[in-house]
């Protein structure tokens, strides 16, 4: 199986292993025998505790580990300081300490709560990553950004705070729905058009075998789309620089989620985001109608939206961006891809 190192801007933090295969959540246990933490805590929601935490509290258990396992509702709308108190409590009245390290078992959500407890716990703790969607392997577990939102907007209190290191099964995938499989998909189409050619003509040769979760071209598509990820974050660990290229689509896409109450999905709102942009771009001649046009198409053979919806008015959506974290001195910046394969930074 394939080993990923993903090496941190100037080697300022030590480098950590990114695993990749079927079925390695079992190699977990012997893994972490050898790290020799106090206490691990299993940080995910209510549906994934019941398909995988519950299993590997067990695991733990039986390999003399101290372990306790927590969990909160499933979904964006727990992500909130409300619930990282709740879990910081929880995790003091258990008697964790400096020592203590969090594993945290889901998809984005569970990823961002739990990475922003270990940030704040203590004034920071280790933990590891265990994504079980598609969008948290390919994307949101890798390069340490951690966070909640607020009524404001989305992710606007977080920390930047790496893992100590990723285990992507791609096993657990095959009890994913098939929004969330393509909620994850979303985000390697933007992975492959901002960075690789090659990756968005595999996508448009093998969209359907992903879709009905052929392991053998989603392993492929999951490797790519981490190695395109970690290169970047890699030069530029605090989205100074090159990182901000990955927020392609994010600048509307976030808001059209906020608007929406988190009822779209992150990956469908991002999809709806690219067009946006690319339409922008399109009329300012910073980017040609054909490689719009087939952006469009694949998001589209994907199942994904392309056009905002009819309850979300445009004039709404520009007042919602005026809030977006990325705003400085109330100049916004957007991504914007001038072709395939290639992206650059526009500032309105």
């Amino acid at each position: 199986m394939p080993t990923i190192t993903l090496i941190p801007e100037e080697n300022k933090r030590k480098d950590y292993k990114i695993r990749i295969g079927k079925g390695i959540i079992k190699q977990i246990p012997k893994y972490l025998k050898k790290l020799h933490y106090s206490k691990y805590v299993i940080v995910t929601d209510m549906t994934v505790r019941k398909l995988y935490g519950i299993k590997l509290q067990k695991a733990l258990i039986e390999n003399d580990l101290d372990v306790e396992l927590l969990s909160f509702l499933s979904g964006e709308k727990s992500k909130n300081l409300k619930t990282i108190e709740t879990l910081l409590d929880k995790m003091l009245g258990l008697g964790c300490d400096r020592n203590t390290c969090i594993l945290a078992l889901g998809g984005g959500v569970v990823g961002d709560i739990a990475g922003f407890l270990a940030s704040t716990f203590m004034r920071g703790i280790n933990f590891i990553q265990i994504p079980t969607t598609l969008l948290s392997m390919a994307d949101s577990s890798i390069g340490g950004k951690t966070g909640v939102n607020t009524k404001s907007g989305k992710n606007l209190i977080g920390a930047f705070h790496q893992p100590v290191t990723v285990f992507v099964d791609i096993e657990t995938l095959s009890t994913l729905p098939e929004n969330e499989l393509k909620n994850g998909y979303a985000e390697i189409i933007k992975m492959a058009t901002i960075r690789n050619k090659s990756l968005f003509k595999f996508l448009e040769k093998n969209n359907d075998k992903i879709l009905k979760k052929d392991m053998r071209k989603l392993k492929k598509t999951i490797e790519l789309s981490i190695r395109i990820k970690a290169d970047i974050v890699s030069r530029d660990t605090k989205e100074a620089g090159i990182r901000m290229i990955l927020n392609y689509g994010h600048t509307y896409g976030h808001a059209i989620e906020k608007i929406s109450k988190y009822s779209i999905l992150h990956g469908y709102a991002v999809s709806i985001g690219m067009c946006g942009i690319n339409s922008i771009a399109v009329e300012n001649k910073w980017m040609k109608q054909s490689h719009a046009a087939r952006i469009e198409a694949l998001l589209t053979k994907a199942g994904l939206p392309t056009k905002l919806p009819k309850k979300i008015s445009a004039s709404s959506l520009n007042k919602c961006i005026k809030s977006d974290k990325k705003r400085v001195n109330d100049i916004q910046s957007y991504v914007i891809v001038p072709k395939i394969g290639t992206a650059a930074i526009v500032e309105m």
